[in-house]
């Protein structure tokens, strides 16, 4: 969330990144939040005046009594001032809880660079790798071209969990962990701290790392618990530290592996075959609690270590930033990673990386004291590799005429094997 203070003098600022951002509907949340701190602040007045009056009417009956003089009208009215503290005090923590939800349902601050637009048609281009996969034979769905290698199962995954989620088979199961294994060892020579993150987390926790409105559109809640299963790493890693004073040097790099669990609210009629859009999946985020001064900088780290892996896959992509209107309320500038997708003739998204400033570290009490003094650090998010997302990636560009699969040569050294070749049939006896 904003600092209330900034958002009081800068009320125009915020409510033009607002504007930006397409959501009119949320401008009255500005004014109302500086009236809740107004009146806020006046209580505060109050209770700092009557606690100041209880000194010095202390100081007075001390006198008095050293003087020998009668103290009960002074005893009388030291006494009813706790209880008016009390009751302001009271009135105080109410104002500060609606004041605090008002505050997260503020968008952030959008960055300069953020292009405007209400929707991702408005999306910009920031750089292409590689050139379209091209094929002398019409390339096939990565639906068909799994199913017909007998490396999934679908209508029973169907039939056991229900619709988009799967069970993979085989050379598919290494290939998704020799995938995870590649970004994990990447990650581990470019400083990252491997960690292994929760799968469920509580609703402070994840409050504080995702926007409110997740809860109902994205999260699967555990019945009679307070938690949640996560969507990503992101909401676990940037509750690591929740109400903590950080004191070692800034950057904190971590390469988050987890399970991700999402609804997928809203999602119903695309993707509905196949494992590109599922429930369930697999994923390493990369992570990092930045200086304010370095956030971008580190951003730009992300972006392009995720390029990096796709460069090494030989995959085609192209980074894409994220339109205003297409933002999340969290994140104050978004990057897309899209890769080719030759059956779909289309670029599809499989890595998001966002700058959400002081945001989330904000709502979650986290702060830093070093040489640069105290504050709250920015917080870095993106994908490295999530699956099953880059299987089909690599099952659509690298399919072969016979209907096999080419493992990218980056990867001989996790596997066994270099092509995923279909099941040779047993000869029918006469």
């Amino acid at each position: 969330m904003l600092d209330i203070r900034f958002v009081k003098e800068n009320s125009d600022v915020v409510k033009e990144s607002i504007k930006k951002r397409f959501k009119q509907a949320k401008l009255s949340l500005v004014d109302d939040s500086i009236g809740l701190y107004d009146q806020w602040l006046k209580l505060k007045k109050e209770s700092d005046d009557l606690r100041a009056q209880r000194n010095k009417v202390s100081e007075e009956i001390n006198k008095l009594q050293k003087s020998g003089k009668d103290i009960k009208e002074k005893v009388k009215e030291i006494k009813q001032i706790p209880e008016k503290i009390k009751q302001i005090e009271e009135k105080q923590n109410e104002l500060h809880t609606n004041l605090n939800k008002t505050l997260k349902q503020i968008p952030n601050l959008l960055h300069s660079s953020v292009p405007i637009g209400e929707d991702e048609s408005k999306n910009k281009i920031l750089r292409t790798f590689g050139t379209k996969t091209k094929f002398s034979f019409l390339p096939k769905s990565h639906t068909d071209i799994i199913e017909n290698l007998e490396l999934v199962e679908l209508e029973r995954a169907a039939k056991v969990s229900g619709a988009r989620f799967y069970y993979i088979k085989d050379e598919l199961v290494e290939l998704e962990w020799a995938l995870i294994k590649f970004a994990m060892d990447y990650l581990k020579k470019k400083g990252f701290t491997l960690i292994r993150t929760p799968n469920m987390a509580r609703s402070e926790a994840i409050e504080g790392a995702a926007e409110l409105g997740d809860f109902n559109e994205t999260l699967y809640g555990i019945k009679d618990e307070d938690l949640f299963l996560v969507a990503t790493a992101e909401h676990t890693l940037a509750s690591l530290h929740m109400n903590e004073m950080l004191t070692c040097e800034l950057p904190y790099k971590y390469a988050g592996i987890s399970e991700c669990f999402r609804k997928e609210a809203g999602a119903h009629g695309k993707d509905q075959k196949g494992i590109f859009r599922v429930h369930e999946f697999r994923k390493v985020e990369q992570f990092i609690y930045s200086n304010p001064k370095d956030s971008y900088k580190h951003m730009e780290e992300i972006v392009k270590n995720a390029e990096e892996l796709f460069k090494k896959l030989k995959l085609p992509y192209r980074v894409v930033n994220i339109a205003s209107g297409a933002l999340n309320d969290t994140a104050a500038k978004k990057c897309d990673i899209e890769i080719w997708m030759p059956a779909q003739k289309e670029y599809r998204e499989l890595v998001s990386v966002s700058n959400c400033l002081d945001y989330q570290s904000r709502k979650l009490g986290i702060r830093f004291k070093g040489k640069d003094g105290t504050f709250h650090p920015h917080l870095i998010n993106g994908t490295a590799i999530a699956t099953p997302r880059i299987l089909v990636a690599i099952i659509e560009n690298f399919q072969q005429k016979d209907g096999s699969i080419k493992i990218p040569a980056v990867l001989h050294k996790y596997l066994g094997f270099k092509k995923i070749s279909p099941k040779k049939k047993p000869h029918s006896k006469r």
